[in-house]
């Protein structure tokens, strides 16, 4: 157990981020589920631009790698694109 105030601080903090990141990246999930599992091309295109932003934003905050968010987006832009 941590002996210093501030490991004890830094147990909270680390917890609440660790839920704020694991509710952020689930939610992007699901937005891409959604978006995969739409037919209708202005619906999708809709979807992709807000899915695209949640992307970044996981990645600008190192919730997932640059590199995986820049795979995401090329896949999810190639398939609006093919419907």
């Amino acid at each position: 157990m941590a002996n210093h105030k501030s490991a004890l601080k830094r147990i909270r903090s680390s917890e609440a981020k660790r839920l704020r990141n694991r509710y952020q990246h689930k939610t992007t999930r699901t937005y891409i589920r959604k978006l995969r599992g739409t037919t209708d091309k202005t619906e999708a295109q809709n979807l992709l631009k807000e899915v695209t932003a949640m992307i970044d934003k996981l990645a600008k905050k190192n919730i997932i790698h640059k590199n995986k968010a820049a795979n995401q987006k090329s896949k999810l832009t190639k398939y609006v694109n093919s419907l």
